[in-house]
């Protein structure tokens, strides 16, 4: 029995990376029915009848819908510095969609060079201050740590279309400029491009892009999970009074007492209280 990664789906022709190289696998009828694999699920399989055969998918730790992708590590939420401007509001709604589904969100900043210094200190302070990784980037520079972010990890993109992305991506492992279509696939240019589940290798890793984080969607959202899944409010809300606490005006509020005392951003806090009403108002649609 032989142990693998799915790195890429096309109807039920399975990619599965092994021993450094790639093989096509088919999945037994059973999994078909039931827990069927998806890219990023690491399985068992065994060689059999002339071809490999998934046998078993092994536990998972997450899985999104759009794209399908399981045991996802880690987001990186880019977003531009200018064309189009920074988003404090975007950028947050972000994290709290991936961090919803325990993924851990990475902040690159790109197009530093269409900006000042102050101005990029201040978006890094904004975030570095509370915990987050974050990244500064341009065509011109770039932080010589970022490759080491996806080293064993499967990684997933979200940000708007035009922050550069694709650019990024090719900055960080030259190897894609010899697959600039396939990449611009990948990261979802071109309306008639077919979309199919891949991940691909960079810097001893794997990265997919995720369509569906820059959509949006907060319907499918619990509100007291999301209230108490937002990083920021990781070390407050255990102490909160109610444990179905919304950090809203509920008495003994662990979150809301932190606020008082700075120790949350502001700004973080009243993106948090936007989307939890925008989890109740698309609920109830």
């Amino acid at each position: 029995m032989q142990t693998g990664l799915i790195i890429k789906n096309i109807s039920n022709q399975y990619t599965v990376y092994f021993n450094q190289e790639t093989h096509i696998a088919v999945a037994m009828g059973k999994l078909r029915l039931g827990k069927r694999p998806l890219v990023g699920d690491h399985v068992r399989l065994e060689f059999t009848d002339n071809k490999w055969v998934i046998q078993e998918v092994l536990e998972r730790k997450n899985a999104l819908n759009r794209p399908l992708v399981a045991n996802v590590d880690q987001a990186l939420i880019v977003m531009s510095a200018k064309e189009p401007d920074f988003s404090y509001r975007l950028v947050d709604r972000l994290i709290f969609l991936v961090s919803y589904e325990g993924i851990e969100p990475i902040i690159v900043l790109n197009k530093t060079d269409l900006i000042n210094q102050d101005e990029i200190d201040k978006i890094v302070s904004e975030y570095e201050s509370s915990g987050y990784k974050v990244y500064a980037t341009s065509r011109k520079t770039q932080d010589v740590s970022f490759t080491e972010v996806f080293e064993d990890k499967i990684t997933v993109l979200a940000g708007q279309s035009g922050v550069g992305k694709s650019s990024l991506i090719n900055r960080i492992d030259q190897t894609f400029e010899l697959q600039t279509q396939e990449i611009s696939k990948v990261l979802g240019r071109g309306k008639h491009t077919t979309r199919h589940n891949e991940l691909h290798q960079i810097a001893g890793g794997w990265v997919a892009d995720t369509p569906g984080f820059s959509s949006l969607d907060f319907k499918h959202l619990d509100p007291v999970s999301f209230a108490n899944s937002v990083p920021d409010f990781e070390e407050y809300w255990p102490s909160c009074r109610f444990r179905d606490c919304l950090h809203q005006s509920e008495p003994g509020c662990a979150v809301k007492k932190a606020l008082e005392n700075k120790e949350i951003s502001q700004i973080r806090y009243d993106h948090y209280i936007e989307t939890l009403a925008l989890i109740k108002e698309e609920s109830h649609d």
